[in-house]
């Protein structure tokens, strides 16, 4: 690539905005398209610390793993996004993102950000099965996930999102490799159901400092009044979000919220069955149509690593999944079927077979890790449906799912998502640790939210 002199342009001194224009130019022209220069930003103090801190464990400190811990609004996306191309390393190639969960990568991913989860990164599934003569599939035994041998050589660094939702065993596993690893998180969230992960009680550096963009956000100042301890008093917060009491809202209004919504967070399974029957009502569903109709809202409550959501197989259907049905239909044995399509993808998952009786009488009729029988005349039976099952031939074997109303969700099931608006019922009272309960609630929200208490 020729290099042209500076004065060529007619460049005056410091004139950098210029001089940034002809070098994308001329490294566009070169072939070299997917250079991406590290744009002339300012940073924080606390930024600037933590980007120095980064780098000089990176390129010259032996420790495998650096914490970088990151409250609501400090822009902690921003920065890891911005160091990592200021080590001029490649994201989804040298650099690799991943998140404990598909729905926490497909925040990244919206973000411009290729990721995946930890999962698809470095374990491989595999399947004890059994197949006929016509290679289809008769029985699906076992699934297990066995740790690769190896990554890719061309990683030098994996960025880890929403890392206190990782169980520690997995975080193991990671560090096996020998690779670096950027681990970040928000310490003012819950903390994982389940497992345990102490990571982020150790982190290197911790931003604090609201960035200039986000100062003027009504939703991260009320996260920060709650993570400091304080009250939020009833009222409006600027144009995009309140505080309002249950008593005093009008049912007209009430009903605008919960049906305009993209999520509603509440923090007992009480209230969720309560918000779900509530909305499903508003949507015109009558009473009596106790399954899941077309277009419904659903959660999976179950963890089933053998149901792949996406071709490449990077996302599964596991607990805390979200997305819409369509093609519910009744089978046998308190069986049914439906397609799904989880809300941060395109791809339809179709015919899985899930457990009604949730839905029809408040209680699971099968087991965990219960299985069905696709027979050959259509019919999906339980495995202990000897009768039927003499009488018909068995196509395959498939797990039972789990799935319930998803219009109203706990908080747990909603951390590592984000949505446009959010309506939250405040029930942090129901909890030990009631701020971080609702800091996490509230941050769930990008544009809109509304507190009902």
């Amino acid at each position: 690539m020729r290099v042209l002199a500076p004065f060529a342009f007619g460049w005056q001194k410091g004139d950098a905005g210029k001089m940034l224009a002809i070098i994308c130019f001329l490294c566009y022209n070169s072939g070299m398209k997917n250079f991406k220069p590290v744009p002339q930003i300012r940073l924080t103090p606390g930024q600037e610390d933590a980007a120095a801190l980064i780098e000089e464990w990176f390129l010259n400190m032996n420790y495998q793993y650096f914490v970088l811990c990151g409250f609501a609004g400090t822009g902690k996306t921003f920065l890891v996004e911005y160091i990592v191309r200021k080590l001029g390393l490649v994201p989804g190639e040298s650099a690799v993102f991943v998140a404990p969960t598909g729905k926490a990568a497909s925040v990244l991913i919206r973000g411009g950000t290729p990721a995946s989860t930890v999962h698809s990164l470095i374990y491989i599934r595999e399947e004890d099965i059994e197949v006929n003569e016509d290679g289809e599939i008769i029985s699906e035994r076992f699934l297990r996930f066995v740790k690769k041998e190896k990554l890719s050589s061309e990683i030098k660094l994996i960025v880890v999102d929403e890392t206190s939702m990782v169980s520690d065993e997995v975080i193991s596993d990671l560090f096996s490799y020998g690779i670096k690893c950027l681990l970040c998180g928000d310490p003012a969230q819950l903390p994982p159901v389940g497992g345990t992960n102490n990571l982020l009680s150790m982190p290197a550096i911790t931003l604090q400092e609201i960035v200039r963009q986000e100062e003027g956000s009504a939703i991260v100042r009320m996260a920060e009044e709650v993570r400091r301890g304080g009250i939020l008093e009833y009222g409006k917060y600027g144009d995009a979000a309140a505080v309002v009491s249950a008593k005093r809202i009008s049912p007209e209004m009430r009903k605008k919220l919960l049906t305009e919504a993209d999520q509603v967070i509440v923090g007992t399974n009480r209230m969720r069955a309560h918000i779900n029957q509530e909305i499903r009502q508003y949507r015109g569903i009558p009473p009596e149509a106790l399954l899941p109709v077309d277009g419904e809202k659903l959660v999976c409550t179950l963890n089933d690593w053998s149901k792949l959501l996406d071709p490449n197989g990077d996302f599964h259907l596991v607990n805390g999944i979200i997305g819409t049905c369509y093609n519910v239909r009744e089978q046998e044995d308190g069986l049914g079927q439906l397609d799904f399509r989880a809300d941060f993808l395109s791809d339809t998952v179709y015919d899985l077979p899930f457990d009604m009786g949730i839905f029809t009488q408040g209680k699971h009729f099968h087991d965990y890790g219960a299985k069905a029988w696709l027979l050959d005349n259509g019919k999906l039976v339980h495995e202990d449906n000897f009768e039927i099952l003499r009488r018909f031939r068995v196509r395959r074997e498939d797990t039972v799912c789990r799935f319930e109303f998803a219009y109203a969700v706990t908080c747990h099931k909603a951390q590592g998502s984000e949505y446009d608006f959010v309506v939250v019922f405040d029930e942090s009272r129901f909890f030990e640790d009631g701020a971080s309960w609702l800091y996490t609630a509230i941050t769930r929200a990008k544009k809109k939210l509304v507190i009902i208490r």
